[in-house]
């Protein structure tokens, strides 16, 4: 298993942990998060892009699958509003990389893992062209003027769904 942050900051040397800011979460212990290789493609957009992503799990019914892909082929998908589309084109991401060991699961649908000790990375990518990586990595892109409509749709569903950044998102129309 491989295990990654993914920054816009290209001089981490060590991760500390930080107190989350979620509520449903522990608020007084700190944290290093990191994802899994499966679930990267959720963070290989701008921090603060908002993003509608899925992908078909073990519950996924066959009329998700055929609703919500449109090809066979792909299994994953990201969907960002068209006023990100240059900052997608024009960030560069860093990809840092953790040994596995020290780390435990946090939520496996979104491939969430959690460290309570400082990390310092074993290794450091730079991603150009966020768009590429993406599609390397057999993901459909979608580009939309607003996600609120998808969201609802995805959160109703029976795929794996990751809402992110949804604070950035274009008012519901």
């Amino acid at each position: 298993m491989r295990l990654f942050h993914v920054s816009e900051d290209e001089n981490i040397v060590v991760f500390h942990p930080r107190v989350p800011k979620r509520k449903d979460l522990n608020q007084k212990e700190g944290l290093v998060w990191a994802i899994d290789e499966r679930r990267l493609p959720n963070f290989l957009t701008p921090r603060n892009c908002p993003r509608v992503t899925y992908y078909a799990g073990a519950d996924t019914s066959s009329e998700d699958r055929k609703k919500y892909f449109s090809s066979t082929a792909e299994s994953h998908v990201i969907v960002i509003e068209n006023k990100w589309f240059e900052a997608m084109k024009n960030t560069a991401l860093y990809l840092y990389e953790f040994d596995p060991e020290g780390f435990e699961l946090q939520d496996e649908i979104a491939g969430y893992y959690i460290a309570k000790t400082t990390q310092v990375p074993i290794g450091k990518n730079r991603i150009d062209d966020l768009f590429a990586e993406l599609f390397l990595r057999g993901v459909e892109v979608r580009i939309v003027d607003n996600l609120w409509d998808i969201y609802e749709r995805v959160r109703k569903s029976t795929l794996n769904w990751s809402m992110c950044r949804m604070g950035f998102a274009q008012e519901k129309k």
